[in-house]
């Protein structure tokens, strides 16, 4: 995921549903996005969570579980030859997912767990960050750094907006420039960076402007890749059904960003 070669840009696409919901929905979405960034000549990474700790009510869905969604992610892994990327919740999680993905999440409200940050490092697999919503870009610089003295191969931050007020959410576009001018790899989280947290039992979200905020981020110049949440139908997924992306619109942000790149 270097941000550039001699001869251009080397932009990676981090897709996938929310959570785990079925093996026949992330088989679908795999095969379709892969398709589509080997169209467009992106690396492709698949994500989805086997585990949502972080809900907002208590019958919220909260995913698959540990044994059945890494074995699902290894299946991925191995039928279209993808990369697989997924969260870790706990310390004790860290080494049996390990063993399975590719990179290893720590999920935004988590980014300040020294242990659970060290433990993933220490697996010598890829660990993407998310910035927390509470979080400046010094914070992130300080959750990479602890990845980085606890052995991390590779790390990057991931920016998904910060809390304005109690119901949404706001992208603070200076941290791209601030998080790269660190050294440090930038993913831009477009789908969560348009979330409105709990504003009832579940969270909503606005992803008629994923295109217009995915447009702006790519034209600032420091991002390594983008990282979106997409469903072949979203109003029926267990979780972010409000904020995904519906899986059929990915083609036109893939040819927008490759615009803005100017790769085409």
């Amino acid at each position: 995921m270097n941000k550039k070669t001699d001869k251009k840009p080397i932009f990676s696409i981090i897709a996938g549903p929310c959570a785990i919901e079925t093996k026949e929905d992330c088989f679908f979405i795999a095969e379709t996005c892969k398709s589509l960034c080997e169209k467009y000549d992106f690396p492709y990474i698949f994500k989805a969570s086997y585990k949502k700790a972080n809900r907002t009510a208590y019958g919220s869905f909260r995913g698959v579980g540990i044994e059945k969604g890494l074995q699902i992610l290894a299946e991925i892994k191995e039928k279209f030859s993808l990369p697989v990327l997924t969260d870790i919740h706990e310390t004790k999680d860290v080494q049996q997912t390990a063993e399975v993905v590719d990179i290893l999440q720590i999920p935004a409200f988590l980014s300040r767990q020294t242990e659970l940050i060290e433990e993933a490092a220490r697996t010598g697999k890829i660990i993407n960050i998310k910035k927390a919503q509470f979080m400046s870009a010094t914070g992130a610089k300080h959750a990479y750094d602890k990845a980085v003295n606890a052995g991390a191969s590779k790390v990057f931050i991931t920016e998904r907006g910060t809390f304005f007020g109690y119901n949404d959410l706001v992208v603070d576009f200076r941290n791209f420039k601030l998080l790269d001018s660190w050294g440090i790899p930038v993913i831009y989280d477009v789908t969560h960076s348009l979330q409105q947290p709990s504003i009832d039992e579940t969270s909503g979200g606005s992803p008629e402007f994923v295109i217009t905020m995915t447009s702006a981020a790519v034209a600032t110049g420091h991002l390594s890749g983008l990282f979106i949440e997409t469903h072949p139908e979203p109003s029926r997924a267990k979780s972010d059904a409000r904020s995904m992306l519906p899986l059929k619109e990915l083609e036109r942000i893939l040819q927008k960003i490759r615009k803005l790149l100017n790769l085409s």
